[in-house]
């Protein structure tokens, strides 16, 4: 008859190879999930860029035909996974001296939390408007996403002024390659607070895989086609 002392140890030594077997194939499964997803990147942001490129060409030619002087294109250092900065790309959507004129509207902002937003933001030129309605000025982050410093699906990629706000548990979100769009961007966008984003954000990261990524660029479309909460 088994010990008492030899029955725990046994138990213990079957829990144990239980949890190995357990870490083994949650590690499998990431490493698929990471290796799938990537692909779907490099893939769709190719795909993407091909398919959109006479739209790319013909709003970069509106936003030069409205401001001669200033640039097409928008360039901003953004802070991605584990909060390592990036350069993001974006199409330009306010006037050349943008950034210059935020610490003077920050008194207006209409988000709670380390996020700017406003709806009447003066700064937005007219084929802006447009654009970040539509968000046709975010197309140009397809460059980011081949160059893996974002993903198609993610949280969204905040700036470093934003970051230096975030709280421990704000920074979470930060765990993860942030994307194009998101969980919170086909739940509301800018109708929603700084703290439901993070919320949002956190609950993809707990439940993320392949089909939820498809699930959200697939709403992102409908999303665009219908654009509530984009300014």
């Amino acid at each position: 008859m088994m010990t008492p002392q030899y029955r725990d140890e046994a138990v213990v030594g079957v829990s144990d190879y239980y949890s190995k077997v357990i870490k083994q194939k949650e590690t499998r499964s990431f490493t698929m999930y990471s290796f799938l997803k990537r692909t779907i990147d490099i893939l769709g942001s190719i795909f993407g860029l091909i398919m959109l490129s006479p739209l790319l060409i013909i709003i970069a030619i509106i936003i030069k035909w409205e401001d001669p002087k200033g640039s097409v294109f928008f360039y901003q250092t953004r802070v991605g996974k584990n909060e390592k900065p990036f350069r993001i790309y974006k199409f330009r959507s306010m006037c050349s001296d943008a950034e210059e004129k935020l610490k003077d509207l920050l008194d207006k902002n209409e988000v709670s939390g380390a996020m700017f937003k406003m709806k009447d933001d003066p700064r937005i030129t007219k084929v802006g408007k447009f654009i970040r309605r539509t968000s046709i000025d975010e197309l140009p982050q397809l460059f980011n996403v081949l160059r893996g410093e974002m993903s198609l699906v993610g949280p969204r990629p905040p700036s470093s002024r934003e970051v230096n706000e975030y709280t421990k548990y704000d920074k979470k979100r930060l765990s993860v390659t942030p994307g194009c769009t998101g969980l919170w961007q086909v739940s509301g966008r800018s109708n929603l607070s700084f703290k439901e984003m993070v919320e949002l954000d956190l609950a993809y990261i707990e439940k993320k895989c392949i089909w939820f990524d498809i699930k959200i660029i697939l709403k992102t479309v409908i999303t665009v086609i219908s654009p509530k909460g984009a300014y």
